[in-house]
């Protein structure tokens, strides 16, 4: 197609974004860290199973792969996982700890000195043994991390310590070898973080029913000669305050990061560092996620923001605060710091996420890892408009809305296209400004997405977070429906041809609005929740198990508010096509409500497609599973808006 304008009905504009490219692209690095002076991190391999692949970028400026496959370094740990590799110079030589996903050992590797070699043992119960969030100690021949240790055959059948785990390898036949830093007084920590004399340990606790953004504490061990804790106690932190994150500074000085304004901000010893109405945390989904990171020269690494997040350097002592120039609008949650480097992970609308490093001497940052590669022209990129709309009793609604947009292609005249409203995860997360092909496969040809941060999202302090309390279902539902009904009134898009798709929470989101409203022609539930019921009965893992009591409220207090929300009950009520995609392995939404959700529409005669994947869990990570999702998702648009899509395969609708 030449550079001429081309006037084609939305939907029908030929895109070389396919499937296979928005699926070769999804997923980005994580877990950055130090060894020495070289920077390491992993980074996923959707077309290898997607394993996660642990990355060096070498002093020489060189990025390699650090190990081969079948290694894969992540986590299962709050079944989210969480960081699951550290490593230091020792001895002149690298030495890195990593936890191998198929086994959920904790391994010692040295480049160039053999294979990784186990440091932890199997367990036969339950889920087994698992390991996050590592500091390695090597001075005192350990790692310390989180152990998760599973007492029995159910989800529930776990308890969590800070623990140290031999570097000589004398555990990995004996768990009697591993040494717990804790008392277990906590169903929940974070990796323990040892001050730099030594004489202090600091770590992250939590209990049922709270999740880590409702109530967390900062637990203080004294640290004896013998490497023993003694002496835990609760310094900050409580019931109705998160701390997301707790370090030290290089002169043993106590930092984290606390909401009890309303806003997570930097905390130094209990007193305020840079006062703002704007986070400088965020949602603990992962343990070992790092929003902030200390200098050795006393100033402060942060990610932060008020929706979307950059990354700054504060100087504790006067409270300014000086951003990083440079393109990203968006950074993750994982920072490291090494003498006057920093390094992190960005990314923008227009470029994927990349390894950062920024030189705080010069303020000078660059792409020294992952770096973002064009897949195809920019042209086909979609270009995000940054909204705020207004929802039911005035409530400000902030949605990312990306028109449909192609260099050379228009549609005809008083043609407006369709939208697809995209709830996100969680529901505590929010949608981030970053460029994303899933959303340019759609975009470039001819089909409008509004990424909607509904009320509960994070980004924009508490407040707005709990939104949600008791109102999961109906907030999320009503503020999805008022941007959709906002854009089709306005003339951005066609009242006849919206749609919603989701996954996970966002999935419970999408399922709860078809059931809800009339305001979708169609919708894509992805690994959702449909039964709240049945998620209250033991049909998740443990870390969410008491999620719904903020959600929806106590189960044994308002049993009948879990059915009258639950799709899997108002399954009467959803009259438009669906597409319903599953992963078998999934112990977070597990199969079992999809069936039980499909078994409710039997006989209804409503167009369906119900795709379940082998091998895939919560979120896919194999690239030939997404290349199917995607490729079934424009499908099922493409007949319900009537829009002519080439090259893809039709859907087979049932019902």
């Amino acid at each position: 197609m030449g550079d001429e304008v081309h006037t084609l009905p939305y939907g029908s504009w030929p895109s070389p974004i396919d499937a296979a490219l928005a699926a070769a692209h999804d997923g980005r690095p994580e877990y950055v860290g130090f060894v020495g002076d070289e920077v390491w991190w992993t980074e996923p391999r959707p077309a290898e199973g997607g394993r996660r692949a642990l990355v060096r970028r070498r002093a020489d400026g060189v990025e390699e792969q650090a190990l081969p496959g079948p290694w894969n370094v992540r986590s299962r740990v709050w079944e989210y996982g969480g960081r699951p590799w550290a490593g230091e110079v020792v001895d002149g030589r690298p030495l890195v700890v990593f936890v191998h996903f198929a086994d959920q050992r904790l391994y010692r590797y040295e480049p160039g000195g053999g294979a990784p070699r186990p440091l932890t043992p199997l367990s036969a119960v339950g889920g087994g043994l698992r390991w996050a969030d590592p500091v390695l100690c090597a001075e005192r021949g350990e790692v310390w991390c989180v152990l998760e240790e599973f007492t029995g055959d159910g989800p529930g059948d776990v308890r969590r310590v800070p623990a140290a785990v031999p570097l000589d390898g004398s555990a990995a036949d004996d768990r009697g070898a591993v040494r717990e830093l804790g008392d277990g007084g906590h169903r929940f920590v974070t990796g323990p973080r040892p001050a730099p004399d030594g004489r202090r340990v600091a770590w992250l606790g939590w209990d049922h029913p709270r999740m880590p953004w409702e109530g967390t504490e900062v637990v203080v061990a004294e640290i004896g000669d013998d490497g023993r804790t003694r002496g835990a106690r609760t310094v900050a932190g409580g019931p109705e305050e998160s701390i997301a994150q707790v370090e030290w500074s290089t002169d043993n000085r106590l930092l984290y990061t606390s909401d009890r304004t309303g806003w997570w901000n930097l905390y130094r010893d209990g007193e305020p560092l840079c006062p703002r109405e704007e986070e400088f945390g965020g949602p603990l989904w992962k343990v070992g996620e790092r929003w902030f990171a200390p200098l050795d020269n006393g100033l402060i690494a942060v990610v932060h923001g008020r929706g979307p997040t950059v990354l700054g350097i504060l100087d504790p002592e006067t409270g300014e605060l000086v951003d990083a120039a440079g393109p990203w609008t968006e950074f993750c949650p994982t920072l490291a710091a090494h003498g006057e480097r920093v390094v992190a992970v960005g990314a923008s609308p227009r470029t994927a996420h990349e390894v950062v490093e920024l030189d705080t001497r010069t303020g000078r940052a660059r792409v020294i890892g992952a770096a973002h590669r064009d897949a195809v022209d920019p042209a086909y990129y979609p270009e995000p408009q940054i909204r705020t709309f207004t929802g039911p009793e005035g409530r400000d609604i902030h949605a990312r809305v990306y028109p449909p947009h192609h260099p050379v292609c228009t549609a005809p005249a008083r043609e407006l296209p369709p939208y697809v409203i995209w709830a996100h995860g969680g529901p505590t997360s929010r949608a981030p400004l970053v460029l994303d092909l899933a959303i340019a496969y759609f975009t470039s040809r001819g089909i409008g997405v509004a990424e909607v941060d509904y009320g509960g999202s994070s980004g924009y302090g508490r407040a707005y977070r709990e939104r949600l309390r008791e109102q999961w279902g109906v907030v999320d539902v009503e503020d999805c429906a008022a941007v959709a009904l906002a854009l089709a009134d306005e003339g951005t898009a066609d009242r006849a041809r919206l749609a919603i798709r989701g996954g996970s929470a966002g999935g419970w989101t999408a399922a709860a609005s078809l059931a809800a409203t009339d305001v979708y022609a169609c919708g894509t539930i992805v690994y959702p929740v449909l039964d709240l019921t049945g998620w209250a009965s033991g049909e998740t893992h443990d870390f969410e198990s008491r999620y719904l009591e903020s959600l929806v409220g106590p189960f044994a207090e308002v049993p009948a508010r879990y059915a009258e929300r639950s799709p899997v009950t108002r399954a009467d009520r959803i009259t438009v096509p669906f597409l319903l995609l599953q992963g078998l392995d999934d112990v977070i939404c597990p199969p079992v409500q999809c069936e039980r959700f499909l078994a409710r529409m039997a006989g209804r005669r409503v167009p369906h497609a119900y795709l379940a994947f082998e091998g895939e869990g919560h979120g896919f990570r194999r690239a030939e599973t997404m290349v199917s999702a995607l490729e079934a998702e424009l499908s099922l648009y493409a007949q319900v808006f009537g829009l002519r899509v080439p090259g893809i395969r039709p859907l087979e609708l049932t019902g």
